[in-house]
């Protein structure tokens, strides 16, 4: 079910795609949610960690569920994955996106009602930190069995260090360079227009827009992706 990945493997650009979408999603949870990232979990700890502290701004309920959600989420997308092994990536694929759409949706319908200022009613906070966490839990979990490198369409710390530790200026080839610097515009060209979109149109908008991009997304690719697999 797995490929080696290619200077032209589809799903280069389907993880570009992607990427876009984590900085909807990341601008939705951080700028309409308080704070928290339902995305990247790497920033859920450390402002964990400010609130166990009790820094000012920082409540510990709101990480606990993000980081659960994932959790779920990835534990899902990893038996997923198990289920579809040895069959058709493109199937696999399709059904990751749906699951994935589905639960952004779900979370841009819940925000309708959702009043960033006041950041209630409570539940909904709750409601739409645990559909987005999921979904980008079973994302990671996803993208994760696929091992394409440098596309995790979530984290860039890694993939910054490649693009300056591999680089010719440090005595490297440079490999993978041009995909590393996409990921990095990706991530913070759907970072900026989710901005705009919450600020401007709604904390829906940026949710509805990355269920969107990943649905109509992994079916323009899903053709291509099976041919190369079965190749």
């Amino acid at each position: 079910m797995v490929i080696t990945a290619t200077p032209t493997d589809p799903r280069v650009p389907l993880l570009l795609l992607l990427s876009v979408t984590t900085g909807l999603v990341d601008a939705a949870s951080v700028l309409g949610l308080g704070k928290v990232f339902t995305a990247n979990m790497t920033g859920n700890i450390v402002f964990l960690g400010f609130a166990a502290s009790g820094a000012p701004g920082f409540k510990i309920l709101p990480f606990v569920a993000a980081l659960a959600s994932f959790m779920i989420g990835a534990l899902v997308g990893g038996r997923t994955g198990k289920v579809h092994a040895g069959g058709s990536e493109r199937r696999w694929l399709l059904t990751s996106a749906v699951v994935e759409t589905a639960l952004l949706w779900a979370a841009a319908i819940s925000a309708l009602g959702f009043d960033v200022a006041t950041q209630s009613p409570e539940a909904r906070l709750y409601l739409i930190i645990g559909l987005t966490g999921i979904a980008m839990g079973y994302r990671n979990a996803t993208i994760r069995q696929l091992k394409v490198a440098d596309l995790t369409t979530t984290v860039l710390t890694l993939t910054l260090t490649g693009l300056s530790a591999d680089s010719r200026a440090a005595g490297g080839t440079g490999t993978n360079s041009r995909r590393r610097v996409g990921a990095v515009i990706a991530i913070f060209a759907g970072a900026a227009l989710g901005a705009g979109l919450l600020v401007h149109v709604g904390l829906y908008a940026p949710l509805a827009l990355a269920g969107a991009v990943v649905l109509f997304g992994t079916l323009a690719f899903a053709y291509r992706l099976e041919a190369v697999s079965s190749t």
